[in-house]
């Protein structure tokens, strides 16, 4: 088994096919969207896939250390995150095929319209093991 991780993208991705952004969706299509979702995590719970998904809140902030006794550093001159990751799902597959298979599917939710959205969804591998130094 593989872990992967799909990042669902505010922005930063190419655009959707139905490129309607949420907050012009009706509470129905919310709803829909929502209820496709949870209907998807369910699923792979029920074959052993599934690890873990959140959705992100809109604010958020970068924050780095600045050296001893200095306040930690916040925000900065780059685009945020939290402009860019709307939320993500951890799924535990047997196979990339796979990782792909059920990214494709994640990216029919339905839209605006009870269309699917067609979203871009990147999807990233862990990293199983530390890469090897050879001199």
């Amino acid at each position: 088994m593989a872990k992967y991780l799909l990042l669902k993208h505010y922005r930063g991705a190419p655009d959707p096919v139905n490129n309607v952004p949420m907050d012009q969706w009706t509470p129905e299509e919310i709803s829909a969207h929502m209820r496709y979702m949870h209907d998807f995590a369910a699923r792979l719970e029920g074959t052993g896939e599934f690890v873990d998904a959140q959705a992100l809140a809109p604010e958020g902030t970068f924050v780095r250390y600045d050296g001893e006794g200095r306040p930690p550093v916040t925000d900065g001159p780059f685009v945020e995150t939290k402009d860019l990751i709307a939320g993500w799902m951890v799924i535990d597959v047997d196979s990339h095929e796979r990782a792909v298979e059920l990214a494709g599917e994640l990216s029919a939710a339905p839209g605006a319209g009870g269309r699917p959205i067609h979203e871009w969804l990147e999807l990233r591998p862990f990293l199983t093991a530390p890469p090897t130094i050879t001199e």
